[in-house]
């Protein structure tokens, strides 16, 4: 017998056959693990802008990740052009927070193992990440940090500096045209909760604008 005769014997003949209902049980169990990573994604997020599209997406994944897997090791012969095929992919959207990395991972790798009919593993990981995502969302840091955003005229940078300086405020951007001075101070809570006329002080000085106080959660206060 030649080489390839082997080949084709030992490989490319050797299919795989998949139930109907295994296929329903594995597309179920992966939106069931994608809907936990949403959840447990939605209730410890605690960056700036909370993007629902995102979310949803980590659902897609874990499911469309489930059919990848599970259709390769069902066919090998398919598996060798889906490699080839998912190969010229490229994706060009930003990941701003390392945390979402994490989430896109976590989606990617639930996917792979549902594909590969461990399910007692994918539940024994989804609950066991899931906890510690919960508990080091507990754990975060309780002064919770503002911005404030200060629009106001070059005579008035003395004073809007000093009342800054007051609640140890980080100026993060500062911004200055013909027009005016604009600058974003990052503040904690503590030093908001300190002085509670914080905006309503800079906002009543001579020469300022306007001042905004955002939360990171988007709740604001001017």
């Amino acid at each position: 017998m030649s080489a390839s005769e082997v080949f084709k014997n030992k490989f490319l003949n050797q299919f795989t056959v998949v139930s109907p209902m295994e296929y329903v049980m594995a597309l179920l169990f992966a939106i069931a693990t994608g809907l936990v990573i949403y959840f447990v994604y939605k209730k410890a997020y605690n960056g700036v802008a909370y993007s629902r599209n995102f979310n949803m997406t980590l659902i897609l994944m874990t499911l469309m990740t489930t059919i990848i897997i599970f259709t390769i090791t069902a066919n090998p012969v398919l598996s060798l052009g889906m490699v080839g095929a998912l190969s010229i992919v490229r994706f060009r959207t930003v990941v701003k927070d390392p945390v979402d990395l994490m989430y896109l991972f976590w989606a990617i790798s639930m996917g792979i193992i549902i594909g590969a009919k461990q399910y007692i593993f994918a539940l024994i990981c989804a609950v066991i990440v899931s906890a510690f995502c919960l508990i080091m969302a507990k754990l975060k840091d309780k002064d919770q940090l503002y911005l404030a955003i200060v629009r106001y005229d070059l005579s008035a940078a003395d004073a809007v500096d000093q009342a800054i300086a007051k609640v140890n405020g980080k100026v993060r951007n500062r911004t200055a045209s013909k027009s005016g001075i604009e600058t974003i101070v990052e503040v904690k809570s503590g030093a908001i909760e300190k002085d509670s006329r914080f905006v309503e002080n800079l906002a009543a000085m001579e020469g300022v604008e306007s001042a905004v106080l955002v939360n990171y959660n988007g709740e604001y206060a001017e």
